[in-house]
């Protein structure tokens, strides 16, 4: 399993929300590694107030320490490979690093979407009352022209492919269902449809 590991600089609580002030950076980190683990991430975090012998044993983070005294802090470190250092990167970066998917946030539902949305619809459903209610709405609603007709390409795009879907199934459903024409005469005449009562009848 691949480990995520924080190197600090030198402080009382990782948290950030220890003492007076609340540090908002570490708090949202603080919540960004919760959900790391929570996702089956290794986190591992260490201290310099509190555990320099690790500072020290890591050569890059060594390193850090050797070249800025800690200025550089935090390093952020994923299995042996120094990803980030100097600040703490976000949840969607830490997530990318870690070959993570974060779930979309949700998205509101507002009236100028549900009018949209009725625009194409009423496309869809060739309503010319619902167009026109809705068109109104929507310009009230002080919804350009232009999205208005991308709403209305979109439903066109719709309704034409469910169209031509379901001619489509009928076309196949019903040459099933066709009878079979047995072979014509020598020069072509009229067949005889398998199951009729007709017989062809011959030219020659």
């Amino acid at each position: 399993m691949t480990i995520l590991t924080v190197y600090d600089p030198p402080m009382c609580c990782s948290t950030g929300i220890c003492g007076p002030h609340i540090d908002p950076k570490l708090a949202q980190f603080a919540g960004d590694l919760d959900w790391l683990t929570s996702q089956g991430v290794e986190v591992r975090r260490f201290n310099l107030a509190q555990e320099p012998a690790s500072f020290v044993a890591n050569p890059d983070v060594k390193a850090i320490l050797d070249r800025s005294g800690g200025d550089e802090l935090p390093a952020i470190l994923i299995g042996d490979a120094l990803v980030a250092n100097g600040r703490y990167p976000r949840r969607d970066e830490l997530a990318a690093l870690m070959g993570l998917k974060i779930a979309t946030a949700p998205v509101a539902m507002t009236e100028q979407i549900r009018e949209l949305i009725a625009l194409g619809a009423a496309i869809g459903a060739s309503c010319e009352p619902c167009f026109k209610f809705h068109q109104d709405r929507a310009k009230k609603l002080g919804l350009s022209l232009e999205i208005m007709r991308e709403a209305v390409q979109i439903g066109e795009a719709v309704k034409a492919a469910s169209t031509k879907n379901i001619l489509n199934m009928a076309n196949t459903m019903l040459a099933a269902e066709e009878p079979k024409i047995v072979s014509t005469s020598c020069c072509g005449g009229s067949a005889r449809a398998e199951g009729s009562e007709t017989k062809a009848t011959r030219c020659c």
